[in-house]
């Protein structure tokens, strides 16, 4: 449990002359080296808005990060809201347990929903910390590793079937078809987020981090009509056996399909390039396609799954009637939220003609805290196992059942970027 913070440290927005240190701060909480090149600092800065950076100075030393961005989520039926990322939150090991992170958290949350942000979204590093401020795992991740000699698919693959095409580009034009893939895709799988400018950048190396970069290897898939329906960016290793045999392999950093033509397409050509024994494929959704896309599923084995992205929702309302539901229906849902930014008592009723969600006085069917409800959201997670673990109450019998109705998703969502 945090102790308050000694009323010496201040927590503040950063100003630009502290931007560095800032930065340097986030290094050392994150455990990367401490120093900062002046190239990667302006990238970052002209990047921040430093309205969104806050720091936590101990003797004129920055000792606990937190910044936030403007977000766009994408929602069940695709709406796109308006969200608050959180990212760089750090706390320095000589000032750990002392509430810096509660006071940020808190600066933060207010802000966002005074800015008509819906909700805030993270990446946790770390599983117990988060839950205490309202947010829950709402988007898990899984990924896999394929054996290419074992997957069963032909060997002699040259081309897609069905008369498209995967070709190699360079960078200059990844990026531009890229971002026109990505932008036909987003509104089509809830938990998927924006990606500004400088996302671009990094990716194909117009902008630098502070560590070393390889330059990466960007296919794309084109149907039969030349249209780009999608792309795989990755990396290949150099490791061959004592008998000079290859031992490689290709690791995915980002696949974006439109359609599953162009997913086993390109999933297809990486098994198949000479040389590569082995396809790390990355961050993907649990319920991917790709298993079975193979005709021996079992030469893809799982070595992550885990939670991924965070939801914490600030605006019940608003988060409700923008997706869509399974089913027509109603349910009161009592939410609990001890911040008390989206705490109160809200009827539900999802029609073909979209969802109406306002207070009310009716009694309660479902009680959950916020973070249950942003487990729920996005069609991750049920009512039913939330109700068997003790973390939802039915007030009324069948209110779990019929919260789940609503709520069901054909397909698990799916945030691949990480920031």
């Amino acid at each position: 449990m945090s102790t308050p913070a000694e009323p010496d440290i201040e927590v503040r927005t950063v100003a630009d002359d502290e931007f560095t240190d800032w930065i340097r701060a986030v290094n050392v909480g994150f455990l990367r080296p401490p120093t900062v090149s002046d190239q990667y600092a302006r990238a970052l800065r002209a990047n921040s808005d430093l309205d969104r950076v806050q720091g936590a100075s101990d003797g004129g030393r920055c000792v606990a990060t937190f910044r936030s961005f403007a977000q766009e989520l994408t929602t069940v039926g695709g709406a796109a809201l308006p969200v608050s990322a959180v990212s760089g939150v750090t706390v320095t090991p000589t000032h750990r347990r002392r509430g810096l992170l509660t006071r940020m958290m808190a600066a933060e949350l207010a802000a966002a929903r005074e800015r008509g942000e819906v909700a805030s979204t993270l990446i946790a590093a770390e599983y117990p910390i988060y839950g205490r401020y309202g947010y829950g795992p709402a988007a898990h991740i899984t990924e896999w590793e394929i054996d290419t000699a074992r997957a069963g698919l032909d060997p002699r693959w040259a081309a897609p079937a069905d008369g498209g095409s995967v070709e190699l580009v360079d960078l200059a034009d990844a990026a531009k078809l890229g971002v026109e893939v990505f932008e036909r895709f987003r509104p089509t799988r809830a938990g998927a987020i924006s990606r500004d400018r400088r996302w671009w950048d990094l990716a194909t190396g117009a902008a630098r981090r502070d560590e070393p970069w390889t330059e990466p290897f960007f296919a794309v898939y084109r149907t039969a009509d030349g249209e780009p329906a999608g792309f795989v960016r990755y990396r290949a290793d150099d490791k061959w056996s004592d008998a000079k045999l290859p031992e490689n392999t290709a690791t995915v950093a980002d696949l974006i399909a439109l359609t599953p033509e162009a997913e086993r397409a390109l999933w297809h050509y990486l098994c198949s390039i000479d040389w590569i024994r082995k396809v790390r494929t990355g961050r993907r959704a649990p319920d991917d396609l790709l298993p079975l896309l193979l005709p021996n599923p079992r030469a893809a084995r799982i070595v992550t799954h885990s939670d991924y992205l965070w939801l914490r929702l600030l605006d019940v309302v608003r988060v409700l009637e923008a997706r869509t539901y399974a089913a027509e229906g109603a349910v009161v849902l009592e939410v609990v939220d001890p911040a008390g930014l989206a705490a109160g008592r809200f009827l539900l009723e999802a029609g073909e003609g979209g969802a109406r969600c306002a207070p009310t006085t009716r009694s309660a069917e479902l009680t959950l805290d916020v973070k249950e409800l942003a487990s729920l959201y996005l069609g991750d997670e049920s009512a039913e196992r939330l109700l068997a673990l003790g973390r939802v109450a039915e007030e009324r019998a069948g209110a779990a059942a019929r919260t789940d109705e609503l709520f069901r998703t054909a397909g698990r969502p799916w945030c691949p970027d990480m920031f």
